[in-house]
């Protein structure tokens, strides 16, 4: 079937499969920071947002953004990088695997949330796994990246 949608601010035109997932049609369009960990929407590594709300990629049926916006690390480079930095500082990138799709949630929290608290932070990351670290880098990287930002005192 032909989807029609916008990836990264580009109009395109796609075919997918009726049972596709919007995780393998990035990845088969070219997307590489999207990440498959778990495919049963447990890890976060697939996230991406649609029309600037995060959600889990491997949930989502490719058919379903017809019509819609959808953004990857791709298209946020810049503000990656700079967040991707504040995580290098802090010793909390390890092996990456789970980078983008923490950067990804990181990146819409700050868009939704002006001032959050240390409790909103750890909700609004619930769900993004990391196999290497213990959180307390990730967590220093944000409040820093906050501060930085002008959204709290670090």
């Amino acid at each position: 079937m032909t989807i029609k949608w916008t990836l990264n601010g580009a109009a395109r035109t796609d075919e997918v499969e009726a049972d596709e997932t919007l995780l393998h049609c990035l990845r088969k369009v070219g997307c590489l920071s999207v990440k498959c960990g778990c495919e049963t929407s447990g890890c976060g590594l697939c996230t991406v947002w649609m029309d600037g709300k995060p959600v889990l990629s491997c949930s989502v049926p490719a058919p379903r953004v017809e019509g819609h916006a959808v953004t990857t690390l791709e298209g946020l480079q810049e503000e990656a990088a700079e967040f991707g930095a504040f995580l290098a500082d802090e010793g909390a990138e390890q092996c990456g695997f789970c980078s983008p799709g923490f950067i990804m949630n990181v990146l819409a929290m700050v868009r939704e949330l002006k001032n959050p608290t240390e409790e909103e932070i750890q909700h609004y990351l619930t769900g993004n796994l990391c196999r290497c670290s213990g959180y307390q880098g990730q967590l220093r990287a944000i409040r820093k990246y906050l501060a930085m930002k002008g959204g709290e005192q670090g």
